[in-house]
């Protein structure tokens, strides 16, 4: 007479996976090719440019299209599946498939006609020049010549005018 092990919840692990596969199958229609992912981004912000870099492996930079306004970024394309006939099957794909779009608000106006971009390696880099307004200002306000100050604005951001150095204007000597 042969043992059998008891399994008392193995019929619970098989209905599990049933419920996964179902729930796997309605979020993406056909397994090979599934819709909707969002590539990752980073935002760094310098002196004079927004430095927008994303990742998108496995695209082609032909298969992505970036539009730009004065406030935003929007990036779209398609990473598109290859069907490879092969005798034997995949067991496990975890690679993402199918349409991305992303739209990327920006902190500050840029001048969308200057942009500079660049793809290697999957990672896509967007130069993003700020427009002169959001550039940090140094303003010099001069007290020695009348009592009303007036203020003057200089036209060069905080890092030229300071050339890393803090600089304070004269300060009138109280009697």
């Amino acid at each position: 007479m042969a043992l059998i092990r008891w399994q008392p919840f193995q019929e619970l692990e098989t209905l599990r996976r049933q419920m996964d596969q179902m729930f796997d199958d309605l979020a993406t229609p056909d397994s090979h090719y599934s819709t909707n992912w969002k590539p990752a981004i980073e935002l760094q912000d310098t002196e004079e440019n927004l430095i927008l870099r994303a990742e998108i492996p496995g695209v082609e930079g032909k298969d992505i299209d970036i539009h730009v306004t004065r406030e935003a970024v929007a990036l779209s394309g398609e990473h598109r599946y290859e069907n490879k006939a092969s005798e034997r099957g995949y067991f496990r794909s975890e690679f993402r498939y199918g349409k991305f779009q992303r739209v990327i608000s920006l902190p500050v106006a840029i001048q969308n006609d200057r942009v500079k971009a660049e793809f290697n390696n999957g990672i896509l880099t967007l130069t993003l020049p700020k427009v002169t307004e959001a550039r940090r200002t140094v303003v010099k306000i001069n007290l020695a010549d009348n009592a009303a100050a007036t203020p003057e604005l200089t036209e060069k951001p905080a890092a030229e005018a300071n050339n890393g150095s803090a600089t304070k204007a004269a300060e009138p000597a109280l009697s």
